[in-house]
């Protein structure tokens, strides 16, 4: 498939979306699609994000220590994942 078209299709999903007032909560759970790509092998394997509610992404992580260090790279992953989406989708994340 050509490049036009493939932006093309996303262009038309993505007004649908918009019409049916669905666009933002897409967008927003669309992080949590690419959160093993952007934290990586290793703290992927200690997380599962969870759900995401008013730009807040909610991850349980499976143990204090790595509660505590991801913590440090919150801001750097929630960067990340916004570049990925294409806009300010997250805007907090909660480590539990």
């Amino acid at each position: 498939m050509r490049r036009g078209k493939e932006k093309h299709i996303r262009d038309s999903i993505m007004a649908f979306l918009k019409a049916m007032g669905m666009r933002e909560r897409f967008e927003e759970n669309l992080s949590i699609a690419f959160w093993d790509t952007v934290v990586g092998k290793e703290i992927a394997q200690h997380t599962e994000p969870q759900k995401v509610s008013s730009g807040i992404l909610f991850v349980k992580v499976d143990n204090d220590v790595w509660r505590n260090e991801i913590v440090y790279y919150k801001n750097e992953i929630i960067q990340k994942l916004n570049q990925k989406v294409g806009k300010r989708a997250i805007k907090e994340i909660k480590f539990y």
